[in-house]
């Protein structure tokens, strides 16, 4: 299958994503968008990223652009640096897809690339003549990443985690080599774990049994106060708690929103519905499943009534739409972060004197559950999605009591009687069937999840 736009960038097998295509891609984005004569371009640790950025910059040359190389590095460190220079950027990642896979997250100089650019830039590539002859000018730089690690360490304070024990699981992440000193400038004591020369997908929103076992066994063996990572390029956190749970995405959200005092908060329809329910902002808003669809939500209600709006999705990616002032200094970034939902929590904990689990404790009893079924064809799935809103329930747990509302928004989302919540997508990035369970608990949750997968995988096979 050609490579093609997911919820996120476009996306496909590394072996799909050719040197002239993604060429192609980097050469007709650099016509069709305002920039300075620069492409900045970064690439998360994926064996093919490399492979993929000389071909962009291959392509940007071809259009008459310079590329700043920014190397390896967080996404929102690239995507935030070439937004403060006015220019547009490149960032060859397959996020947490598998390795074998991999992709190209578009910039524009006014911020992300949305799904009304998707048609244009498609048609412009295969219309395009690339110049043979065009060698790229290529300024090779680490300062996007340092002024990332300055963001943080100045806006939050470097005393903000003195006191705290965190473990950083490492693995294959683009984050490997900031997060660290980050953490240690704020104050924190830093326990590295779990590097990888290899490539690991990690996916925030659907941590296996197996990673979760040996993420608990880190926190007990090494006393720590918590445990931070982020999928492959960066951003979308992972966070474990003192008690060696995972805390989901969409647990992070609605406690970084209000630590850092939003007012609206625009999330997607598969988040946790404990954001409404803790009664701590003033506006909730709901969209379809993706940042673009996120961040045309947050910039409608920028522009309508000027509050202070944050956004974020179940996978923990976060989005700052205002420029937070007084005992932190953040400025705007809207873009997808990892650091600061996992900055916030601890900084959080370490302000309340208490530990992460007392802070999601503290949360309405509403608890998530996720994982996905791989390699399921995109046709499967949506026939799946299709059925159910047939009428069609064999695919779902039984006992989950009468349907009481059915959300079309992004698959399908039901709300049973008894308060539990089943969703069911296509992914948008991969060959993958999503389902999403809400509960009164992390067990009750999971347990509804192991039956839905179970009837699914059934389904499909």
């Amino acid at each position: 299958m050609a490579p093609k736009f997911g919820t996120s960038g476009l996306r496909g097998l590394a072996v799909e994503l050719t040197d002239d295509l993604c060429a192609r891609y980097a050469a007709a984005f650099c016509g069709l968008h305002v920039n300075d004569g620069r492409l900045f371009v970064g690439q998360d640790k994926r064996d093919s990223s490399p492979r993929i950025a000389a071909a962009v910059a291959r392509g940007a040359a071809s259009a008459g652009l310079s590329v700043v190389d920014c190397g390896i590095l967080p996404t929102p460190a690239m995507a935030g640096a070439a937004l403060e220079a006015g220019t547009i950027s490149i960032m060859v990642t397959g996020s947490h897809i598998p390795a074998d896979r991999n992709g190209l997250k578009f910039y524009t100089s006014t911020g992300e690339f949305t799904k009304a650019d998707e048609a244009p830039l498609a048609d412009a590539v295969g219309t395009i003549q690339l110049a043979t002859d065009a060698s790229p000018i290529i300024e090779r730089t680490s300062r996007p990443a340092g002024a990332y690690v300055s963001r943080y360490i100045k806006g939050l304070g470097k005393g903000a985690l003195a006191g705290k024990k965190v473990g950083i699981w490492l693995h294959s992440s683009a984050a490997s080599d900031v997060l660290p000193e980050v953490l240690s400038g704020m104050g924190a004591e830093v326990v590295p774990l779990g590097a990888s020369p290899t490539f690991v997908p990690v996916d925030t929103e659907a941590v296996d049994a197996e990673t979760r076992a040996m993420l608990s066994d880190w926190v007990q063996k090494h006393r720590l106060d918590a445990i931070v990572s982020t999928d492959g390029d960066a951003d979308r956190p992972l966070l474990i708690d003192d008690r060696g749970a995972v805390v989901p995405g969409d647990i992070l959200g609605p406690i970084t929103a209000g630590w850092l005092g939003a007012e609206t908060v625009v999330t997607t329809v598969s988040a946790n519905s404990m954001v409404e329910l803790s009664g701590a902002f003033e506006t909730v808003k709901r969209t379809k499943i993706g940042s673009p669809f996120v961040i045309a939500e947050m910039e409608r209600a920028m522009i309508q009534d000027g509050s202070k709006v944050a956004g974020y999705e179940p996978n923990g990616g976060f989005l700052l739409g205002w420029h937070v002032a007084g005992r932190h200094d953040l400025p705007t970034l809207m873009t997808r972060d990892a650091f600061l939902p996992l900055l916030s929590l601890l900084a959080a904990s370490a302000e309340a004197g208490s530990p992460i689990s007392t802070l999601v404790d503290a949360m309405p009893a509403r608890r998530t559950a996720t994982d996905r079924l791989q390699d399921v064809p995109r046709e499967a799935s949506l026939a799946i999605v299709a059925a159910i809103l047939g009428g069609d329930m064999s695919v779902l747990p039984d006992g989950l009591g009468p349907c009481v509302d059915v959300d079309e928004t992004d698959g399908v989302r039901l709300t049973f009687e008894g308060g539990t919540i089943v969703h069911i997508r296509p992914s948008g990035n991969a060959p993958e069937l999503r389902c999403y369970v809400e509960a009164d608990s992390t067990e009750a949750a999971g347990a509804v999840l192991a039956e839905a997968l179970e009837k699914l995988r059934q389904s499909v096979s």
